[in-house]
Protein backbone atom coordinates (compact mmCIF):
# COMPACT_ATOMS: atom_id res chain seq x y z
CA UNK A 1 0.00 0.00 0.00
CA UNK A 2 1.10 3.14 -0.41
CA UNK A 3 1.22 5.61 1.91
CA UNK A 4 3.62 8.58 0.85
CA UNK A 5 0.14 10.98 0.42
CA UNK A 6 0.18 11.02 4.24
CA UNK A 7 3.49 13.11 4.16
CA UNK A 8 4.12 12.03 7.70
CA UNK A 9 4.98 11.39 10.77
CA UNK A 10 5.02 14.59 12.10
CA UNK A 11 7.37 16.99 13.48
CA UNK A 12 8.66 15.92 16.97
CA UNK A 13 9.36 17.55 19.85
CA UNK A 14 11.83 15.77 22.39
CA UNK A 15 11.98 16.14 26.38
CA UNK A 16 15.44 14.32 27.72
CA UNK A 17 15.17 12.89 31.03
CA UNK A 18 18.09 11.83 33.38
CA UNK A 19 16.81 9.03 35.44
CA UNK A 20 18.52 7.00 38.02
CA UNK A 21 19.91 3.77 37.34
CA UNK A 22 17.41 1.96 39.31
CA UNK A 23 14.32 3.87 37.33
CA UNK A 24 11.54 1.60 36.84
CA UNK A 25 8.61 3.44 35.40
CA UNK A 26 9.06 3.95 31.97
CA UNK A 27 5.75 3.50 30.98
CA UNK A 28 4.04 5.79 33.96
CA UNK A 29 5.98 8.79 32.31
CA UNK A 30 4.81 8.11 28.80
CA UNK A 31 1.23 8.59 30.00
CA UNK A 32 1.36 12.13 30.43
CA UNK A 33 2.89 13.07 27.30
CA UNK A 34 0.88 14.25 24.28
CA UNK A 35 1.17 12.37 20.98
CA UNK A 36 3.41 15.50 19.21
CA UNK A 37 5.96 14.39 22.14
CA UNK A 38 8.60 12.24 22.51
CA UNK A 39 10.87 11.24 25.48
CA UNK A 40 14.21 10.47 25.44
CA UNK A 41 15.61 8.53 28.37
CA UNK A 42 18.81 7.98 29.93
CA UNK A 43 20.19 6.44 33.43
CA UNK A 44 22.99 7.45 35.98
CA UNK A 45 25.52 4.67 35.95
CA UNK A 46 24.88 1.59 38.71
CA UNK A 47 26.08 2.12 41.95
CA UNK A 48 25.66 -1.02 44.46
CA UNK A 49 23.92 1.01 47.87
CA UNK A 50 20.42 1.04 48.46
CA UNK A 51 18.05 3.64 48.57
CA UNK A 52 19.66 6.10 51.18
CA UNK A 53 20.75 9.87 51.23
CA UNK A 54 24.10 8.43 50.29
CA UNK A 55 22.34 7.07 46.98
CA UNK A 56 20.90 10.39 46.65
CA UNK A 57 24.02 12.45 46.50
CA UNK A 58 25.83 9.41 43.93
CA UNK A 59 22.77 9.63 41.64
CA UNK A 60 23.45 13.68 41.80
CA UNK A 61 26.90 14.76 41.77
CA UNK A 62 27.31 17.32 38.74
CA UNK A 63 29.69 14.65 36.98
CA UNK A 64 27.30 12.21 36.71
CA UNK A 65 24.90 14.49 35.20
CA UNK A 66 27.34 16.36 32.91
CA UNK A 67 27.48 12.84 31.43
CA UNK A 68 24.34 11.53 31.26
CA UNK A 69 22.55 15.00 29.88
CA UNK A 70 25.66 14.82 26.86
CA UNK A 71 24.29 11.50 25.96
CA UNK A 72 21.15 13.12 24.86
CA UNK A 73 22.36 16.09 22.81
CA UNK A 74 22.35 13.66 19.47
CA UNK A 75 18.85 13.64 19.69
CA UNK A 76 18.10 17.53 20.00
CA UNK A 77 15.93 17.55 23.18
CA UNK A 78 14.16 21.15 23.80
CA UNK A 79 14.19 20.46 27.87
CA UNK A 80 16.10 17.65 30.26
CA UNK A 81 14.22 16.24 33.09
CA UNK A 82 16.21 14.93 36.05
CA UNK A 83 13.69 12.71 37.05
CA UNK A 84 14.54 11.67 40.81
CA UNK A 85 12.89 13.11 43.71
CA UNK A 86 15.68 12.48 46.75
CA UNK A 87 18.72 12.87 44.15
CA UNK A 88 17.29 16.62 43.71
CA UNK A 89 16.18 17.60 47.14
CA UNK A 90 19.42 16.14 48.99
CA UNK A 91 21.07 19.11 48.59
CA UNK A 92 18.68 21.66 49.58
CA UNK A 93 17.18 24.59 47.65
CA UNK A 94 20.71 25.55 46.54
CA UNK A 95 21.91 22.50 45.41
CA UNK A 96 18.26 21.82 43.07
CA UNK A 97 19.42 24.98 41.49
CA UNK A 98 22.58 23.91 40.73
CA UNK A 99 21.65 20.94 39.57
CA UNK A 100 19.59 22.87 36.88
CA UNK A 101 22.67 25.06 35.95
CA UNK A 102 25.23 22.06 35.80
CA UNK A 103 22.52 20.57 33.12
CA UNK A 104 22.07 23.36 31.17
CA UNK A 105 25.71 24.26 30.60
CA UNK A 106 25.89 20.26 29.66
CA UNK A 107 23.19 20.38 26.78
CA UNK A 108 22.44 23.82 26.09
CA UNK A 109 19.10 23.34 26.47
CA UNK A 110 16.70 24.45 29.73
CA UNK A 111 17.03 21.76 32.60
CA UNK A 112 14.23 21.08 35.47
CA UNK A 113 14.09 18.20 38.22
CA UNK A 114 11.94 16.33 40.47
CA UNK A 115 12.28 18.67 43.63
CA UNK A 116 12.60 21.60 41.16
CA UNK A 117 9.06 20.81 40.04
CA UNK A 118 7.61 20.01 43.08
CA UNK A 119 8.26 23.79 44.37
CA UNK A 120 6.47 24.79 41.06
CA UNK A 121 3.30 22.61 41.10
CA UNK A 122 2.98 24.20 44.89
CA UNK A 123 2.84 27.67 43.99
CA UNK A 124 0.89 26.52 40.87
CA UNK A 125 -2.21 25.23 42.87
CA UNK A 126 -1.12 28.02 45.54
CA UNK A 127 -0.68 25.33 48.28
CA UNK A 128 0.84 26.81 51.87
CA UNK A 129 0.49 23.33 54.01
CA UNK A 130 0.88 20.05 52.58
CA UNK A 131 0.74 16.41 53.51
CA UNK A 132 3.42 13.96 52.14
CA UNK A 133 3.82 10.27 51.37
CA UNK A 134 7.25 8.79 50.93
CA UNK A 135 8.25 5.11 50.07
CA UNK A 136 11.77 6.02 52.04
CA UNK A 137 13.48 5.32 55.39
CA UNK A 138 13.32 7.92 57.70
CA UNK A 139 16.18 9.62 56.97
CA UNK A 140 15.79 10.44 53.58
CA UNK A 141 11.88 11.51 54.35
CA UNK A 142 13.15 14.08 56.72
CA UNK A 143 15.41 15.00 54.24
CA UNK A 144 11.89 15.82 51.99
CA UNK A 145 10.25 17.56 54.79
CA UNK A 146 13.34 19.98 55.34
CA UNK A 147 12.81 20.93 51.83
CA UNK A 148 9.77 21.52 51.74
CA UNK A 149 9.87 23.86 54.90
CA UNK A 150 12.25 25.47 53.55
CA UNK A 151 10.55 26.67 50.59
CA UNK A 152 7.44 28.14 53.08
CA UNK A 153 5.80 25.58 52.82
CA UNK A 154 4.29 23.97 56.19
CA UNK A 155 4.15 19.79 56.35
CA UNK A 156 1.07 18.74 57.99
CA UNK A 157 1.89 14.93 58.44
CA UNK A 158 3.59 12.42 56.05
CA UNK A 159 3.14 8.54 55.99
CA UNK A 160 6.45 6.69 54.85
CA UNK A 161 7.29 3.28 53.72
CA UNK A 162 10.79 2.57 55.01
CA UNK A 163 11.53 1.04 51.50
CA UNK A 164 15.41 0.66 50.63
CA UNK A 165 15.21 -0.74 47.63
CA UNK A 166 12.04 -2.09 44.60
CA UNK A 167 10.08 1.01 45.48
CA UNK A 168 8.62 0.48 41.93
CA UNK A 169 6.98 -2.74 43.16
CA UNK A 170 4.41 -1.06 45.46
CA UNK A 171 0.72 -1.53 45.02
CA UNK A 172 -1.92 1.27 44.18
CA UNK A 173 -3.57 -0.24 47.76
CA UNK A 174 -0.21 0.55 49.59
CA UNK A 175 -0.60 4.12 47.99
CA UNK A 176 -3.84 4.94 49.00
CA UNK A 177 -3.79 3.79 52.38
CA UNK A 178 -0.47 5.69 52.82
CA UNK A 179 -2.49 9.10 51.59
CA UNK A 180 -4.78 8.26 54.18
CA UNK A 181 -2.47 8.28 56.67
CA UNK A 182 -0.60 11.29 55.64
CA UNK A 183 -3.87 13.32 54.98
CA UNK A 184 -5.56 12.37 58.22
CA UNK A 185 -3.03 13.79 60.26
CA UNK A 186 -3.72 17.52 61.54
CA UNK A 187 -7.49 16.96 61.20
CA UNK A 188 -9.76 17.26 58.10
CA UNK A 189 -8.51 20.30 55.95
CA UNK A 190 -4.99 20.58 57.21
CA UNK A 191 -3.78 20.17 54.38
CA UNK A 192 -4.29 21.96 50.90
CA UNK A 193 -2.64 19.18 48.66
CA UNK A 194 -0.61 15.87 49.06
CA UNK A 195 2.25 14.64 47.42
CA UNK A 196 3.26 11.79 46.95
CA UNK A 197 6.94 11.19 46.75
CA UNK A 198 9.43 9.02 44.44
CA UNK A 199 9.31 8.98 40.89
CA UNK A 200 10.05 5.35 41.44
CA UNK A 201 6.65 4.94 43.17
CA UNK A 202 3.57 3.87 41.10
CA UNK A 203 0.76 6.99 40.96
CA UNK A 204 -0.80 7.52 38.06
CA UNK A 205 -3.84 5.87 38.31
CA UNK A 206 -4.23 6.64 41.84
CA UNK A 207 -4.21 10.44 41.64
CA UNK A 208 -8.07 10.86 40.27
CA UNK A 209 -9.14 8.90 42.91
CA UNK A 210 -7.66 10.14 45.64
CA UNK A 211 -8.68 14.21 44.64
CA UNK A 212 -12.08 13.06 44.68
CA UNK A 213 -11.89 11.19 48.10
CA UNK A 214 -9.80 13.69 50.03
CA UNK A 215 -10.54 16.81 48.16
CA UNK A 216 -7.46 18.23 47.41
CA UNK A 217 -5.31 18.10 45.27
CA UNK A 218 -3.19 15.06 44.73
CA UNK A 219 0.51 15.57 42.91
CA UNK A 220 2.94 12.93 42.79
CA UNK A 221 6.93 13.07 41.78
CA UNK A 222 6.16 11.83 38.09
CA UNK A 223 3.05 14.16 37.42
CA UNK A 224 5.22 17.27 38.77
CA UNK A 225 8.09 16.36 36.29
CA UNK A 226 6.42 16.39 33.04
CA UNK A 227 4.17 18.69 33.70
CA UNK A 228 6.98 21.20 34.12
CA UNK A 229 8.77 19.57 31.45
CA UNK A 230 5.92 20.39 29.05
CA UNK A 231 5.57 23.48 30.70
CA UNK A 232 8.73 24.52 28.90
CA UNK A 233 7.91 23.25 25.46
CA UNK A 234 4.78 25.88 26.12
CA UNK A 235 2.56 22.59 26.17
CA UNK A 236 0.73 21.12 28.68
CA UNK A 237 0.57 17.25 30.02
CA UNK A 238 -2.15 14.84 29.61
CA UNK A 239 -4.58 13.38 32.51
CA UNK A 240 -7.84 12.33 33.02
CA UNK A 241 -9.25 14.66 36.24
CA UNK A 242 -5.72 15.54 37.82
CA UNK A 243 -6.25 19.05 39.22
CA UNK A 244 -2.58 20.42 38.39
CA UNK A 245 -2.94 19.87 34.69
CA UNK A 246 -6.62 20.53 34.10
CA UNK A 247 -8.15 23.71 36.49
CA UNK A 248 -11.97 22.47 36.38
CA UNK A 249 -10.73 19.30 38.71
CA UNK A 250 -9.15 21.85 41.45
CA UNK A 251 -12.98 22.36 42.76
CA UNK A 252 -13.02 19.58 44.59
CA UNK A 253 -16.00 17.58 42.64
CA UNK A 254 -16.60 13.88 42.80
CA UNK A 255 -15.94 11.59 39.96
CA UNK A 256 -18.57 11.02 37.96
CA UNK A 257 -19.99 7.62 39.06
CA UNK A 258 -18.22 7.74 42.78
CA UNK A 259 -19.51 8.83 45.79
CA UNK A 260 -17.32 10.73 48.35
CA UNK A 261 -15.39 8.51 50.02
CA UNK A 262 -14.79 5.41 46.94
CA UNK A 263 -11.60 4.09 46.55
CA UNK A 264 -9.84 1.42 44.07
CA UNK A 265 -10.75 -2.18 44.09
CA UNK A 266 -8.78 -4.78 45.81
CA UNK A 267 -5.26 -5.17 43.86
CA UNK A 268 -2.86 -8.01 44.77
CA UNK A 269 -0.70 -6.77 47.42
CA UNK A 270 3.38 -7.46 47.13
CA UNK A 271 5.66 -9.89 48.10
CA UNK A 272 6.99 -10.45 51.36
CA UNK A 273 9.21 -7.25 51.80
CA UNK A 274 9.89 -6.81 55.44
CA UNK A 275 13.59 -7.73 55.32
CA UNK A 276 13.83 -4.08 53.09
CA UNK A 277 11.74 -1.82 55.60
CA UNK A 278 13.93 -0.30 58.12
CA UNK A 279 10.63 1.71 59.56
CA UNK A 280 7.17 2.81 58.90
CA UNK A 281 4.95 4.93 60.23
CA UNK A 282 3.38 8.51 59.77
CA UNK A 283 4.90 11.83 61.59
Amino acid sequence: MDVSFLGGPGPQRGVGVVAPFDFALDRELWRWIPDDVSLHLTRTPYVPVEVSLDLARLVSEHETLGDAVRTLTAVTPEVVAYACTSGSFVGGIVGERAMCEAMSRAGAVPAITTSGALLEALVELDVRRVALVTPYTVSVTRALEDYVARAGVTVTGCAYMGLTRHIWKVTYREVVDMARLAAAHGGLGAADALFLSCTNLPTYDVIPQLEAELRIPVISANQVTMWAALRRLGTRAVGPYQALIDASARSGTVLPGQTSGSVLPDVPGLPDVSEEKQQEGWS
